[in-house]
C-alpha cells in the first residue's frame, strides 16, 4: 500500500501536517482581521440596502393610503350630499333633523383639495 502521509520518515510527516485554523488564523492575524472587517462592512451594505428597499415600499404604501383617504372623504362627501337633498324632499322634515344629528357626531372628513 502507498504512503499517503505525504513524508517518507516518521519526523518529516509531523511537520508537513496541515496547521490548525487557529494557528493558521495567529500566524496571519493581519489577513484575518482584514477578512473580517471587510466581511463586516459587507453585511452592513446588505442590510443598508435591505432597509432603504423597505423605506422605498413604505413611502408607496404611504402615498396609496393617502390617495385612498382622499377618495373615501370625496364619496362620503358626495353620499352626505345626496342623503341632505333626499332630506329636502321629505315635507316632515324628520329626516333632515335625524341627518344633522348624524352628521353632527360623525362630520365628514375634510380634504386637501378645498373641495366642499
Amino acid at each position: 500500500m502507498a504512503d499517503l502521509s505525504g513524508g517518507g520518515g516518521g519526523g518529516s510527516a509531523r511537520s508537513r501536517r496541515p496547521v490548525g485554523f487557529l494557528k493558521n488564523a495567529a500566524k496571519r492575524k493581519a489577513e484575518f482581521v482584514h477578512l473580517l472587517l471587510i466581511s463586516g462592512v459587507l453585511i452592513m451594505s446588505l442590510r443598508t440596502l435591505g432597509q432603504k428597499h423597505r423605506h422605498r415600499g413604505l413611502v408607496y404604501d404611504n402615498a396609496d393610503l393617502c390617495r385612498e383617504h382622499s377618495d373615501l372623504s370625496l364619496r362620503m362627501r358626495d353620499l352626505q350630499d345626496a342623503l341632505h337633498r333626499e332630506a329636502e324632499a321629505d315635507e316632515s322634515g324628520a329626516l333632515a333633523a335625524h341627518l344633522r344629528r348624524i352628521f353632527a357626531a360623525h362630520p365628514a372628513a375634510s380634504t386637501s383639495t378645498g373641495d366642499k
